[in-house]
């Protein structure tokens, strides 16, 4: 059985389509405008096709989350269980039907579709995207709308459709909750198809990539990294293959332009003329536009930053966080894990000084500049005001040079300065929101889901932004891999207080997943060991200087990385190896084993000095 899209000749796409094997997870992905979200209402039937076919299995079911549950009086747990229409309406008719024979065939068919275990089922759907069980019994009314949306998104999970459509949907999830859908998706006993771009869902979540590009589907095996891999392949192949066929058609029109007024070569040149008509030109790839984010460098301050001493914190007489010992220095990457409404926002609002401290003691540096962002600032940006009237606002006696140069250090060229926010896309509203909380060059740098509406490759330009960055940066995010890419220290959030956690993101992810198992993993039961024998601790200074020749080592690693990327593009040169260059293509060749020669003991010593820092931090 199998699941076709073959759209030749319709206006969204071309090409002969692509064919999905049942039971597949697959990610489609493309840059944002380029129709996915289209080819789901297609799918769906909400568009009418114009050419081509959609080819499904007969009677599938095709499910989705089109929009958030009502804010009615049914509890989660029954709005979830009616998501299934067709136990739904069994179970109604078992409570009415008379005649024996219906009554045998409702009951066969309960006993078909599990329907005696499905509360269970559906109870379990929602203790994974964060509902508790009193939470479960609750109306949907008493939710907000994000929260809604994860009720929706419940309901047709435990529905189980033939076809799941899925767009972006970790972006009203916390990490714990997208976590827990990648595992479950990749259980899932049915096609699925996903809308996203978070890269830790599309590597473990699926098997296969539907990527769309200039309107044409193709079908790649693998996750998104392979299918990376894969693209940047063809794409050097193509640009290649196109470059050496313009240095042939460029050579035949360099002779009939010498010779196309000679008579003895005019035939010769007539001949080359009819070849370069006939060419087919292999189109060089399309140069992929770079996504930047230029947040300014702040000027160092002495350690600590923020230092807190037995503080609690909380929202009028309630205390939310209690017994907080933190320090943030100003190099610190530090991630904040625990599940929803444990007091990760509050700890955000405590550090940025949008909460007091209801007791202890609190001290910052003098000149301690903060940035924050959060995900419903992009909601309060003013929709009738273009991003360079915000920036007036917030700069006012800048010069609009100027403040075009800052938003275009943040992706918003010319034509996005001068567009109303509300005509931007979301990406380019959180753009501008990043911008916005990054102005005065902020020595801490708090972000709270800043990766919504970003598509990877802004993502991507956003690891690149913060590895750059040279203050302190806390991180609120269901992106693993960004956490990944960016995090070097974890918090836990969670029964009131705030701890390290002393293993890192897969060991997190790995007690998240497991069921009835405790919190604790075997490093940390060992850190929890070291620290009752009261070790000696190197000293703060000596792991600040650690951290220092860390950074200057990896910085090594990446200016000869940079090196040898550009000799290997001049090898990969086929120029290169033509006749009478053999003296040029050894001296390159000799660089290139020098730079790697260097490369290998620039990395050896990169090693080296992460295993002293992670010594002297344990």
């Amino acid at each position: 059985m199998t699941f076709r899209i073959r759209l030749r000749g319709a206006r969204c796409l071309t090409g002969p389509g692509a064919t999905i094997p049942a039971g597949h997870k697959v990610g489609l992905v493309g840059r944002n405008g380029t129709g996915k979200t289209t080819l789901f209402r297609l799918i769906r039937g909400e568009l009418t096709l114009d050419g081509g076919t959609i080819s499904l299995p007969q009677r599938a079911r095709i499910g989705g989350v089109a929009q958030e549950v009502p804010a009615n009086e049914v509890s989660l747990l029954n709005t979830v269980l009616a998501a299934d229409t067709e136990r739904a309406a069994l179970m109604a008719e078992a409570e009415t039907a008379t005649d024996p024979g219906r009554i045998a065939e409702v009951q066969t068919r309960l006993a078909d579709i599990d329907a005696w275990s499905a509360e269970a089922r559906a109870a379990s759907i929602l203790k994974g995207l964060g509902f508790d069980h009193a939470e479960q019994q609750m109306p949907c009314s008493d939710f907000s709308g994000g929260w809604r949306m994860r009720v929706a998104l419940a309901g047709v999970l435990f529905a189980q459709p033939d076809l799941l459509l899925l767009d972006e949907p970790t972006n009203y999830l916390d990490l714990e909750g997208a976590l827990w859908l990648e595992s479950y998706l990749a259980k899932y006993p049915h096609t699925v198809i996903i809308i996203s771009h978070d890269r830790g869902l599309l590597n473990r979540a699926v098997g296969a990539i539907l990527h769309l590009e200039e309107r044409k589907l193709t079908f790649y095996q693998g996750p998104y990294d392979q299918f990376a891999r894969q693209r940047a392949e063809q794409r050097a192949v193509q640009a290649a293959m196109a470059r050496k066929q313009q240095a042939r058609k460029d050579h035949m029109q360099s002779f009939v332009d010498r010779f196309r007024a000679k008579a003895s070569k005019a035939k010769q040149a007539q001949a080359r003329l009819k070849m370069i008509e006939k060419m087919d030109m292999i189109a060089a790839p399309e140069e992929i536009a770079r996504r930047v984010f230029s947040f300014p460098q702040p000027e160092e301050l002495s350690p600590p930053i923020i230092a807190i001493e037995n503080g609690t914190t909380g929202y009028g007489e309630t205390e939310i966080l209690r017994k907080l010992d933190l320090r943030i220095d100003h190099d610190d990457r530090i991630a904040l894990l625990g599940k929803n409404g444990q007091g990760k926002s509050t700890l955000s609002k405590l550090l940025s000084d949008r909460l007091p401290l209801m007791s202890g003691k609190m001290t910052r540096s003098n000149k301690l500049r903060i940035g924050y962002f959060a995900q419903h600032q992009v909601d309060e940006l003013f929709i009738d005001e273009t991003p360079l009237q915000h920036l007036q606002s917030a700069r006012p006696g800048v010069l609009p040079p100027k403040l075009r140069a800052q938003l275009a250090g943040f992706g918003l060229g010319a034509d996005q300065a001068e567009t109303e926010v509300g005509r931007l896309s979301g990406g380019q509203k959180a753009r501008l929101s990043l911008l916005l909380a990054t102005l005065d060059a902020p020595h801490l740098l708090i972000l709270d889901e800043p990766t919504n509406h970003l598509d990877i490759e802004s993502r991507e330009a956003l690891v690149e932004a913060l590895t750059a960055y040279s203050g302190a940066v806390i991180l609120v995010s269901h992106d693993m891999h960004l956490l990944n890419m960016v995090a070097d220290r974890l918090w836990l959030v969670s029964d009131g207080s705030v701890k390290p956690f002393e293993d890192d993101l897969e060991a997190y992810r790995k007690v998240l997943l497991s069921v009835d198992k405790p919190a604790r993993t075997p490093k940390a039961e060992k850190a929890e060991k070291a620290k009752s024998e009261k070790p000696k601790r190197a000293p703060r200074d000596h792991i600040l200087a650690l951290r220092a020749e860390v950074r200057k080592c990896e910085e090594r690693v990446e200016k000869i990385t940079s090196m040898h990327e550009i000799l290997s593009k001049k090898l990969a040169d086929p120029l290169i190896y033509e006749a009478g260059r053999a003296s040029e293509l050894e001296q390159w060749n000799r660089k290139f084993a020098e730079v790697e020669k260097g490369m290998a003991r620039a990395e050896k010593l990169w090693m080296a000095a992460l295993e002293k820092l992670e010594a002297a931090e344990a």
